[in-house]
């Protein structure tokens, strides 16, 4: 097994990679995580490390009875509980190994994590509300823009296909809101513009077919 740049290996069943039979094709199976306790409060979560709620634990399960007759050899999640709270419904018995990557993690909101939208509506106003939130290039204080995000994003693409070509393997992906819209874009091929009006879902997956 060829683990390219990927470094951070939080589980990993030898026998079940030495008796994997590389796929003929592969597929990508792309979630946001469940809600948690900040998404449901409104607050600027970024790389804090809110847990799921009990609707996000719902939501997890349900991704996973989505997923059930599909087969997942590789798990990737961020450093970020959330993230792989969601994951841990979704792999199967065949799932094999499971890897920390943060290059698609959660857009890290700077000084505004852990504010409510609303205290930051009610000091600063609606409009610089949705530039922090919505523009494409606009980063909040000490925080990161959706094109900082992309760019790493992307980085984490390059080295997710090189691996899952050069090991014929299908992938689960637990990803963050913000994080799955240059993912979404990558694959979808979409404008900037479609991609920044994406709402992801909190319980369901997007599917993605790989040429190996």
């Amino acid at each position: 097994m060829d683990f390219n740049n990927f470094k951070k290996v939080l589980y990993k069943n030898n026998k079940l990679i030495k008796d994997f039979k590389p796929k003929k094709i592969c597929k990508i199976y792309l979630f946001r995580h469940g809600r948690t306790y900040f998404n449901e409060k409104k607050i600027f979560t970024g790389w804090q490390d809110s847990k799921l709620t009990k609707n996000g634990i719902k939501e997890a399960n349900i991704i996973a009875k989505k997923l059930k007759n599909k087969e997942i050899d590789v798990g990737f999640v961020t450093r970020l509980s959330r993230s792989k709270d969601t994951i841990k419904p979704v792999y199967h018995k065949e799932c094999f190994l499971i890897i920390e990557d943060n290059r698609m993690i959660e857009r890290s909101y700077g000084k505004l994590e852990g504010m409510s939208h609303k205290d930051f509506i009610e000091k600063y106003g609606k409009d610089l509300f949705d530039k922090y939130h919505r523009s494409y290039d606009t980063a909040p204080p000490k925080g990161e823009s959706i094109k900082d995000v992309e760019k790493r994003v992307l980085s984490f693409i390059k080295d997710l296909l090189i691996f899952m070509r050069k090991n014929k393997v299908n992938v689960a992906i637990s990803a963050h809101g913000n994080s799955m819209r240059p993912f979404r874009r990558y694959f979808e091929k979409l404008s900037t513009e479609k991609m920044m009006k994406l709402e992801n879902p909190w319980d369901d997956y997007f599917e993605y077919t790989i040429k190996i």
